[in-house]
């Protein structure tokens, strides 16, 4: 069988896994092992228990359960309802300035989190209610913190570029400070198109009257806890003082004592953020695994070297193979959570970005934000389908429709993260590693 037949029949028996509702971490390892098993020698099949556990001692893995369980801890604390009082009050002279102040709250909450649904679930809890009550239209609210709620896997620290670096060896440290600049970009151009829409259309959203300088600054008083946080993370990071790993390892421990100062973090609380850490800390284990099994098979078959080499030979600029790709991520983001997206896609692009020249760490950046497209596209986005468990009153279509014209505006901002690499690559270039 020739490589190209090869590399269509895997590509049909992988999207027809998906399609029957397959769990992706043992469609990818099962079709992994039948490859394996047809095409390679059998005394290769060690390699899958070598995957295994070289993906189980990864130190850089050592960041996944304390990122998760920091974002656990953070959830029940708090400071997501302190975050958004001080946005709320700060901001609530603009044009749609309560929406403004849940962008700002989820790019702020994001630097604490690290989960975009986490995100959108606390801060949506909190902001949609309040701006429904003081009038503000409901797909303008929803959208907001539908699309704000993404800003929590581009803002560091991010589980989606940590299984970045993972997969592609790319410094997970280099990635963090990467996605800082593009974050408060795109946040800054969501905030700016709803002063505009507000200006334009003003019944979108009243005007917040009846806050004082006294409240704004006496709501300053418990932002301490999300200061201290992001100083104990990218301060650490950035500073040289702690790796990636050992800076996961401090903010989850500074997390557990501001939930302990805050009052609100009991045995009860506490025993649920760990059971949860552990079960979302397998489920992407097993999906590195999965999809580390299928990239084994993948590259001995030489299937990503023939695909780099059948892009690349093609008579195109480089600008339009990445046009491509990223258009086969937003489909790809339409149908597929982001763990997905980069573990089935990883093996095969990255090869083919790297080749063309393109910076590794710029190229996380925007398949960052392509990923975080998908969590608000219909009909599978997760941001989605979290908000409408999360927030009464609200309707499926309230949100999808209230989420689009962001879907278009995340498109927009990562149209000129793509036209000014800069953005991703000058803060990594100032670090010392």
């Amino acid at each position: 069988m020739s490589i190209g037949i090869l590399t269509i029949a895997i590509i049909l028996l992988v999207i027809m896994i998906i399609g029957i509702g397959t769990p992706i971490a043992f469609g990818l390892g099962f079709l992994g092992l039948i490859g394996i098993v047809s095409f390679l020698d059998m005394n290769v099949l060690y390699q899958i228990a070598e995957i295994s556990v070289t993906t189980g001692t990864n130190l850089f893995m050592i960041t996944l359960p304390l990122f998760i369980l920091m974002a656990e801890v953070v959830s029940v604390s708090g400071v997501g309802d302190d975050m958004y009082t001080a946005a709320h009050r700060w901001l609530s002279w603009l044009p749609g300035g309560l929406s403004i102040a849940s962008i700002a709250t989820c790019t702020g909450f994001g630097a604490i989190c690290g989960s975009s649904p986490a995100t959108a679930a606390t801060i949506g809890v909190i902001s949609i209610p309040e701006m429904i009550k003081r009038g503000y239209s409901k797909h303008l609210a929803v959208g907001a913190v539908a699309a704000g709620g993404t800003l929590g896997i581009l803002i560091p620290p991010s589980i989606t570029m940590v299984i970045y670096g993972v997969i592609t060896q790319t410094s997970i440290g280099k990635l963090f400070m990467a996605g800082i600049i593009p974050g408060i970009v795109v946040a800054s151009i969501m905030s700016a198109a709803i002063v505009i829409a507000v200006i334009m259309k003003p019944a979108l959203a009243p005007p917040v009257v009846g806050v004082t300088w006294r409240q704004r600054f006496s709501s300053l008083k418990r932002v301490w806890a999300f200061v201290v946080l992001v100083l104990s993370i990218i301060g650490t990071i950035y500073t040289g003082i702690a790796t990636p790993t050992e800076s996961a390892a401090i903010g989850a421990t500074v997390a557990i004592f501001i939930a302990l100062s805050y009052g609100r973090l009991t045995l009860r609380t506490l025993h649920a953020a760990l059971l949860s850490s552990v079960a979302v800390t397998a489920m992407i284990m097993f999906m590195v695994i999965g999809g580390g099994t299928m990239a084994f098979l993948l590259s001995t078959l030489g299937i990503p070297q023939y695909v780099t080499g059948l892009i690349t030979s093609l008579e195109v600029s480089r600008w339009s193979v990445m046009i491509i790709i990223n258009i086969v991520l937003i489909v790809m983001g339409c149908l597929l959570d982001p763990m997905a997206i980069l573990i089935i896609s990883l093996p095969i692009l990255f090869p083919i970005v790297t080749e063309l020249g393109f910076d590794p760490i710029w190229f996380g950046i925007v398949i960052t934000i392509n990923v975080e497209i998908g969590m608000i596209t219909p009909p599978f986005g997760l941001n989605l389908f979290i908000l409408n468990g999360a927030v009464k009153g609200i309707t499926m279509k309230d949100i999808i429709v209230g989420s689009l014209p962001f879907v278009f505006l995340l498109m927009v901002g990562l149209g000129v993260i793509m036209a000014f690499p800069d953005l991703s690559t000058w803060l990594p270039a100032k670090m010392g590693f």
